[in-house]
């Protein structure tokens, strides 16, 4: 299993991963996490999409209690906020995930893997396409709000390759994992991108950035990542 400190992305962008379906899930407060804990979440992501294709789909719970020793049965159930990406060969087959903490660790890795192999923007993944699975678990920090009311502020601030980005305001929300900056190395094309996804008008994603006038009410956030792959 391998770790990353910032390794997922909210796919809006792409992001490329070596040759079988990534699944992957974030949050950053669990920065330092026992290897095993990692594994044990790689794992339960996983099953969470081998059984998907069950009848009667097993329950988060059940699972943990298969795959789970006691010293990882604690973290599981707290709170956090996860994304799972889903990649075969290479490309994308899914990406879903949740930026604030709303149920268990194990239910939301659960939840997020079964909904990211039914990714509504893509064709769902088939049971044959599970041997081809690579799993990356990626959890999120806590967002903080970015004391900014420019877009050249806003770019000076932000950290290639360690900063997802969260924008809200105009009843337009879109995010990027960090690891969107492996396509967009940039932050102008990082953030331009951004605004894009969230469907705010051309001629401000299209525009010089640093001179284009900041949205009233818009707000930035960020965040930071770590993920285990396995």
């Amino acid at each position: 299993m391998t770790k990353h400190s910032t390794a997922v992305l909210a796919y809006g962008g792409e992001h490329r991963h070596g040759g079988r379906i990534a699944v992957r899930v974030s949050a950053c407060h669990y920065r330092g996490m026992e290897a095993s804990l990692g594994t044990t979440l790689t794992a339960l992501a996983r099953a969470a999409v081998a059984t998907g294709f069950e009848p009667e789909p097993a329950a988060a719970e059940d699972l943990v209690a298969n795959l789970a020793g006691p010293e990882a049965s604690a973290p599981l159930a707290e709170p956090a906020a996860t994304f799972v990406t889903l990649e075969r060969e290479g490309e994308l087959r899914g990406c879903i995930g949740s930026l604030t903490p709303q149920r268990p660790l194990a239910a939301d890795v659960v939840r997020n893997a079964r909904a990211a192999a039914r990714d509504p923007r893509l064709p769902p993944v088939s049971r044959e396409e599970l041997p081809d699975l690579s799993i990356t678990v990626a959890l999120i920090s806590p967002s903080e709000p970015l004391a900014v009311d420019s877009f050249a502020g806003l770019i000076d601030r932000l950290r290639p390759g360690t900063d997802g980005l969260t924008l809200v305001g105009q009843r337009r929300r879109a995010t990027f994992l960090p690891s969107v900056w492996k396509a967009l190395a940039e932050p102008e094309r990082f953030v331009a991108a951004l605004l894009r996804k969230g469907g705010w008008p051309r001629s401000l994603w299209t525009a010089d950035l640093r001179r284009a006038v900041w949205p009233e009410g818009l707000i930035a956030e960020c965040y930071t990542t770590e993920s285990f792959t396995a």
